[in-house]
């Protein structure tokens, strides 16, 4: 059973599939592992690092060569996997919606390939969900980011010179972002407040220490939203949401939007007008860029200032830290393959009426068998 972990060819990607620790991991199961020269540089993880693991090195036609299973971060062309065995699982972030024809081409190769970031939200696998652990490193970094383009300090200080004032930060969506995002702005001292449509995270918010700003009188979301997400509200409870957000973000210093909808584009919590009610020099980092955006104007991957406000187009800040998203992607990975694998075949075995395969398997037998992707 051979294991390719790639280099990764995306856009602005810093993360490995692997880490010497997950290589000699899967090397204790019976696997062989090749790992493509370079792969883990962005990460601070040289060749020796993986050789000393077990791994050997070569480059993608040498690694890919033979290969039953190929491990990836961002889901890699499919014309780019030549080499690997017909029916080679490809177990990486796939983005399925918005990568369609990917998807057909993997089909098209022969590759069953598993979307890691549709991963259920059951506590079977917590260990395996990169949506949560990447997450959490992209809600501490968003805090990061605004306290860099910030223009004031973050805690109250009082000094002989004077009083400063803390900082006051609103989150809007408190899913595992926003929660790294609360607990970070808490730690560094500001004030913060909390939104989200779902009526069960009041409790999570409060238990940071933040203060819950939630629409009374109109019901939003009871409980969880489907996979552990919010989904959409009606809109009666938009437009009272709406009302609520403005009369707050004015007062705010920073806002961090962190509202996704799986497979749809990201709701639009703060219009140009309200931005315009914010005082010079306030900051809005808004990690669903990448989905259109949170907040009017964003701009995927850049700086936007509107009306003297900063707004952050934050596109996967996980991969700003690139060490620690690797090493929590690596682990998730090799959670998930190990759950399944059969130390007789040596290699895992995915049955078709697991919970988990049904929901990341993507393509199997030439077809794509997800039933999302069926529309």
């Amino acid at each position: 059973m051979k294991l390719a972990v790639l280099k990764e060819t995306a856009p602005g990607e810093t993360r490995v599939a692997a880490i010497p620790e997950t290589v000699k991991k899967f090397v204790a199961l019976g696997a062989s592992v090749a790992v493509e020269g370079g792969a883990g540089a962005a990460a601070s993880i040289g060749d020796p690092d993986y050789e000393a693991a077990g791994a050997t090195i070569g480059g993608r036609a040498a690694v890919l060569d033979g290969a039953d299973i190929v491990l990836g971060v961002s889901g890699p062309e499919p014309s780019s996997l030549t080499g690997a065995r017909p029916g080679a699982l490809l177990v990486a972030s796939l983005d399925p919606f918005r990568r369609r024809e990917a998807i057909d081409g993997y089909a098209e190769a022969g590759f069953e390939a598993l979307a890691l970031e549709w991963m259920p939200r059951i506590t079977r696998a917590q260990s395996m969900d990169v949506l949560s652990s990447q997450s959490n490193l992209a809600g501490y970094k968003a805090v990061i980011e605004a306290a860099d383009s910030y223009g004031r300090a973050f805690p109250m200080m009082m000094t002989a010179a004077g009083t400063v004032s803390p900082a006051r930060v609103f989150v809007m969506g408190v899913g595992v972002a926003g929660l790294q995002a609360i607990a970070t702005a808490r730690r560094l001292g500001a004030q913060v407040s909390a939104t989200d449509v779902r009526s069960a995270t009041r409790e999570q918010i409060q238990s940071l220490g933040a203060k819950p700003i939630f629409v009374e009188g109109v019901a939003g979301i009871e409980g969880e939203g489907q996979g552990g997400y919010a989904g959409e509200t009606s809109k009666e409870y938009r437009r009272a949401q709406a009302d609520l957000v403005s009369s707050h973000i004015a007062k705010q210093d920073i806002v961090i939007t962190t509202a996704l909808i799986p497979g749809k584009p990201a709701p639009r919590l703060i219009s140009d007008a309200q931005l315009a009610t914010m005082r010079a020099g306030s900051v809005v980092v808004d990690l669903a860029a990448e989905a259109g955006g949170n907040v009017e104007g964003t701009v995927a991957n850049e700086r936007v200032e509107r009306h003297g406000v900063t707004i952050i187009g934050a596109a996967n800040l996980a991969r700003s830290l690139p060490a620690d998203s690797s090493a929590l992607f690596a682990r998730n990975i090799f959670n998930f393959l190990s759950a399944f694998w059969d130390k007789d075949q040596g290699r895992p075995v995915l049955l078709d009426d697991d919970e988990i395969v049904k929901a990341v398997r993507v393509t199997q037998g030439g077809r794509v068998v997800s039933e999302r992707l069926s529309s």
